[in-house]
């Protein structure tokens, strides 16, 4: 099966318009809900409906399927922090949407960062173990109904991006393990992974 990168595009740089939050992430990685400090403050004592997830991770391979036509796709580190950056130097970080399907107000990203240590990183400490490199971000939901309906629910259960990017030359597999080698990605994983999905539809 193809493993294909997903770049940004030099001469466009489009990149990350939307982020959206969805039932089944294809990154596989669920939010944290936010409630309240343990504090209080008089009579304040409500949630802060802020919800914490993994955006993108770099060389994860995502299973996608179009047609009759099955591969996977992923990121590299440095596609990752390309996004992160141009995300918010674009000003996008209002745009969001539900499943992909239509567009939804009142969700803004209000923090953003990558992940630079295994120990100390902010997301460790609400129980979520991601790779170095991954773009890590905070949602404020001042929706009454998106987050009553959907995320209290559980009907919405992480973020997924919404982008253009383009495709990097495709090659085969062993072409591809030795390429990325060089630019320190977990290819054996990735090769694992999709011989392991192979297997299973035999």
């Amino acid at each position: 099966m193809r493993i294909v990168e997903l770049i940004l595009d030099e001469d466009q740089e489009i990149g990350v318009e939307a982020i959206s939050v969805v039932e089944n992430p294809a990154i596989e990685e669920d939010f944290v809900a936010l409630k309240s400090q343990e504090f209080k403050l008089a009579e304040v004592d409500k949630e802060r409906r802020i919800l914490m997830g993994a955006l993108l991770i770099p060389n994860k391979p995502i299973y996608r399927r179009n047609g009759e036509d099955e591969y996977y796709i992923y990121f590299s580190k440095d596609t990752v922090l390309k996004a992160s950056q141009m995300y918010l130097m674009q000003g996008n970080q209002n745009n969001a949407t539900m499943e992909h399907q239509y567009e939804i107000n009142g969700l803004s990203l209000v923090e953003s960062w990558l992940v630079e240590d295994k120990v100390h990183d902010k997301s460790v400490k609400y129980g979520m173990d991601l790779p170095l490199g991954s773009w890590v971000g905070s949602v404020k939901v001042n929706n009454d109904k998106i987050w009553n309906e959907f995320v209290k629910t559980g009907k919405v259960k992480g973020f997924s991006i919404e982008g253009y990017f383009a495709d990097k030359m495709e090659r085969p597999k062993e072409e591809i393990k030795e390429d990325l080698s060089k630019e320190d990605l977990q290819v054996q994983q990735i090769i694992d992974i999709i011989k392991e999905h192979d297997a299973k539809q035999q």
